[in-house]
């Protein structure tokens, strides 16, 4: 059977197997929709299901199945033909072992494939070009794949955020699908929070950081009874990000002026020899003792309504000297033009408040070089009416340089 063959072949048999087949990484799903489950029956013997999900490739020769799905990771290297090495993912337990094995992360290869490289940090040597689209009719956001929108509208979704207004603050729940934002599903991935003045922002994950660092910083709630969630749901936020906006007090008119505390990445990532959190997989909780909650933080969460008018040339509160803390770079004046310029290099076209770029913020005494002081992280702009472009690096992941970017979404009538 030639090659193409064998990817044809492939593709038919995810289609075929459906909710049988392990979805994807971690149990979360990467495309598609899943609100419903169907257990099997008690009565049915476990080997029975176990046999349809394994099939007859499971019986391949190590050293033929490891060339195969090599050979697929290799030649698909962009979206929507990468779907086939999630297809090979989704055949049996031994193929899903074998290419979690091949498929490097973001930081390695500069590829997106497993829902997992969205919480994963981004390439160090180029940055990972998205764009995200806003429908103000929904309130939603939706962060895709790619240089620009496709004419054909078959843009690879990574994340989506519904901004739900509330008495005394703003929150944007991100998810992995466009049409699910409920905390209790499997395809949610974390929230962002307002104060009352959109100055100050929050960032929490669903999942608990693999550095047991930030522990200090983290800050869990419970979110549901425990008998009204199923247990492979985290039912915990923890905090990983504070954004904050400078104040305008003389309402001067200018760019926007930020500071983000991320709690959950070491300064030392940015040093040579330096690493990020990188997690391998969502957690799959099966009792909740694993997480216990802060006693004085149950309930619902914490709305943060308060805000300091504190020059953000001066750490912000909660900063944390071994924290890696970013800021947005300084645009010029420009005469000609008579407004303030950044150089984008051609990925925004449109002026806007909400256009920056972020750097990281490094006191003289650390040993970070200045190449790495000047590199872009995070950068994000529009170029249309309701689409905008978020180009990311390490040690960002996908889903921070989102949520981010959301902060830039919210009305601040304090800073303009």
């Amino acid at each position: 059977m030639s090659f193409k063959g064998i990817v044809r072949e492939l593709r038919e048999m995810r289609e075929g197997i459906g909710n049988l087949s392990r979805r994807g990484e971690g149990g979360r799903p990467w495309r598609g929709r899943t609100r419903s489950h169907i257990a099997p029956d008690q009565a049915t013997p476990s080997i029975e299901l176990e046999e349809v999900e394994q099939g007859r490739w499971a019986n391949l020769p190590p050293e033929l199945l490891l060339d195969i799905i090599r050979r697929i990771e290799t030649s698909e290297t962009s979206w929507p033909a990468r779907s086939a090495v999630v297809f090979c993912a989704a055949v049996c337990r031994s193929w899903r072992d074998v290419t979690k094995e091949i498929v490097q992360t973001p930081e390695q290869c500069g590829k997106l494939t497993f829902p997992i490289s969205l919480k994963q940090p981004g390439s160090r040597d180029l940055p990972i070009q998205c764009f995200i689209k806003r429908d103000r009719g929904t309130s939603t956001f939706r962060l895709f794949y790619g240089l620009t929108p496709a004419e054909d509208e078959h843009d690879k979704l990574l994340l989506a955020a519904r901004k739900i207004r509330r008495a005394t603050s703003t929150d944007f729940v991100i998810s992995l699908v466009a049409d699910d934002f409920s905390r209790a599903s499997n395809a949610y991935v974390g929230k962002l929070r307002s104060n009352f003045l959109g100055t100050k922002f929050t960032m929490y994950d669903s999942q608990q950081p693999p550095d047991a660092n930030v522990k200090t910083h983290s800050r869990s709630s419970r979110r549901f009874h425990s008998k009204q969630v199923s247990p492979k749901v985290s039912a915990f936020n923890y905090s990983i990000a504070t954004i904050s906006y400078e104040l305008s007090v003389l309402r001067t008119r200018g760019p926007r002026r930020l500071h983000c505390v991320m709690h959950s990445i070491p300064l030392a990532s940015i040093q040579e020899g330096g690493s990020a959190p990188t997690p391998q997989s969502f957690p799959q909780l099966s009792d909740e003792k694993q997480c216990p909650p802060t006693p004085s933080l149950q309930g619902k969460d914490q709305a943060i309504i308060g805000f300091s008018s504190t020059s953000l040339s001066d750490p912000p509160p909660g900063y944390s000297d071994d924290r890696l803390v970013l800021k947005n770079k300084a645009p010029r004046w420009h005469e000609q033009l008579q407004c303030w310029c950044l150089n984008f290099r051609g990925r925004v076209t449109v002026a806007s408040v909400k256009n920056f770029q972020l750097v990281a913020a490094v006191e003289p005494h650390h040993n970070v070089s200045a190449a790495e002081q000047e590199k872009v992280i995070l950068q994000f702009g529009k170029i249309g009416k309701d689409i905008f472009t978020m180009d990311y690096r390490y040690p960002l992941s996908a889903f921070q340089a989102f949520a981010i970017c959301l902060s830039s979404f919210d009305t601040k009538p304090a800073c303009e």
